[in-house]
């Protein structure tokens, strides 16, 4: 008689941070670790899996080989598994560390989409993501996806934390030095830092005083000046807004779900936080563009998506998904 192994070793791996969770076959949640960022691009794809790894240490497992398998499934929803041959390369390395009997790798924005769709409901909807970077997938029951390469401004894309924060420092430079309008960018900025003028804060930045990891500091504070009605802020808003709304609404176009009833489901630390100039946008244009689309904002960690999706492929009853979800929330 075999070993009966718990279900899913779940996996979500963001540019700043990786959770994992190992889920019994009834859906209770047995451990979970954390551990950094998952940055394959920058470190290499072994040297990301490592920090995989990590995560499990710190959740008690050890991540050999001669350790493993830990779970019938290993579900790994990764960032920057952008392109198949990524999602490949990633599951082999994965694979090759022994820690389940199957291994599936996903884009990370799966896991959003999965998290916001109801036990029982058909595959079939789409997620964007606004955290650190910004993407976007949609599904149909039939297998269909759409998605976007989502690897910077050579694929198109504006926006996220760290694209919000790059571009308030761009504004409230120029509006120092007078190459652009005024805004109150220029003083809220640099005084986030403690400095006295966006001069002294360029420079602190260009030599490192500040490290360029806490520049996304900065999205909070371009919320607040807009909030408060400074227009060069609140345009960057806007602008913010639009894009999500025409990526889920391209989305939802190559998947002929425009003039469908479906979920739209939204996440990521940017639109997790609830901003009235950001969310009421987006709200407002996808009802002129999907009249028909259901919008949610999912603020349970995105590791839930992952386990949902290792639940799905071992075919769980629906009390181990209610569950599941009853842990995160």
């Amino acid at each position: 008689m075999g070993v009966t192994l718990p279900s899913v070793l779940a996996i979500d791996a963001g540019n700043s941070k990786t959770d994992v969770a190992l889920l019994a076959p009834d859906g209770s949640v047995l451990c979970s670790g954390q551990a950094g960022g998952f940055q394959p691009p920058r470190t290499g794809v072994v040297a990301a899996v490592d920090v995989l790894a990590a995560a499990m240490a710190d959740a008690g497992l050890r991540a050999d080989p001669a350790a493993g398998p830990w779970a019938e499934r290993v579900s790994a929803c990764l960032a920057n598994a952008d392109f198949a041959v990524e999602e490949r390369e990633l599951a082999r390395e994965i694979e090759r560390r022994g820690w389940g009997r199957t291994t599936a790798v996903h884009n990370d924005t799966f896991a959003l989409l999965r998290s916001g769709l109801p036990t029982g409901a058909d595959p079939c909807g789409v997620a964007v993501v606004c955290g650190a970077g910004i993407n976007c997938v949609g599904m149909t029951p039939d297998g269909r996806t759409a998605r976007f390469p989502a690897v910077g401004r050579i694929s198109g894309d504006w926006g996220g934390g760290g694209g919000l924060a790059e571009e308030a420092l761009w504004c409230a430079a120029r509006a120092e030095d007078g190459r652009g309008g005024p805004t109150e960018l220029a003083r809220a900025l640099p005084a986030h830092f403690g400095h006295a003028s966006m001069a002294s804060l360029i420079e602190a930045m260009h030599l490192g005083r500040v490290p360029h990891a806490r520049r996304h500091e900065l999205t909070p504070v371009l919320f607040a000046v807009a909030a408060a009605g400074d227009p060069v802020a609140l345009s960057l808003v806007h602008r913010q807004a639009d894009e999500v709304v025409a990526m889920a609404s391209v989305a939802l176009g190559r998947l002929d779900l425009l003039e469908r009833e479906v979920p739209v489901v939204l996440g990521g630390s940017v639109l997790a936080a609830g901003h009235p100039q950001l969310n009421d946008r987006i709200a407002a244009g996808l009802a002129e563009r999907a009249p028909r689309a259901r919008i949610s904002v999912i603020t349970a960690p995105p590791v839930l998506g992952a386990g949902l999706l290792g639940l799905d492929a071992l075919g769980s009853p629906p009390e181990a998904y209610e569950k599941l979800r009853a842990h995160f929330g």
